[in-house]
């Protein structure tokens, strides 16, 4: 992994501290990551998806991680 530095409101951290504190996440790390992993999802690899069913030539898919795979034949 590779470690970034993001700028944000006093009040996001808190309700990371929150989500830590209620043991929701193990750190503010991993909540990062998974709000991140569900912003992609929406934005990203859905959006893939859904292009992928309208032209069913596309021979790969979404692994359960997200990552694309391409089939061999």
């Amino acid at each position: 992994m590779r470690i970034i530095t993001v700028k944000i409101p006093e009040s996001y951290l808190e309700g990371l501290e929150e989500l830590v504190n209620t043991g929701r996440y193990t750190s503010r790390s991993e909540a990062i990551r998974a709000a991140i992993r569900e912003l992609l999802r929406k934005e990203l690899w859905d959006v893939h998806d859904e292009r992928k069913q309208e032209n069913n030539d596309d021979e790969s898919y979404r692994d359960k991680k997200g990552k694309i795979v391409k089939l061999s034949l």
